[in-house]
């Protein structure tokens, strides 16, 4: 849950308060889970939900565009940066998706969204990726 929430809000200190939240959210609300999904998903939803308050409140800053900067040499640096500079959405998508494994099916139950929705928004984060890291054979 705490990854999830670091890599939604890349500030450590962010994810932990939103990590604590979820607990406590999963915590009062554990005798409502239904076993429709699994326990994992269902508290990565309190998490998901949690950043997404962050990011609506007036203390979400958005990463500005570095256009000009020339990213590290380090691949990693660059991908994370790139993956940062993603709209909320999308990065939550991506993340989900391609890191944790979440299916379309799953981000969509977490997200309140279409499976659609989920696909096309991980099309669009891959595709912003790959411009932001100026390599169409990353992803």
């Amino acid at each position: 849950m705490y990854a999830i929430a670091v890599r939604l809000l890349a500030d450590r200190a962010s994810a932990e308060d939103v990590v604590q939240d979820a607990w406590m959210r999963a915590i009062a609300r554990l005798e409502s889970f239904r076993w429709e999904s699994a326990l994992r998903t269902w508290l990565c939803g309190f998490v998901v939900n949690g950043c997404r308050e962050r990011w609506r409140g007036p203390a979400w800053i958005e990463i500005e565009d570095a256009a000009g900067v020339q990213p590290p040499a380090d691949l990693r640096v660059d991908l994370e940066r790139a993956v940062a500079a993603l709209p909320p959405g999308a990065r939550t998508v991506l993340l989900l998706h391609d890191v944790y494994g979440h299916t379309h099916e799953e981000i969509a139950s977490l997200l309140g969204v279409e499976p659609g929705t989920s696909k096309s928004q991980l099309s669009r984060a891959r595709a912003a990726v790959r411009a932001r890291l100026g390599k169409e054979g990353v992803l």
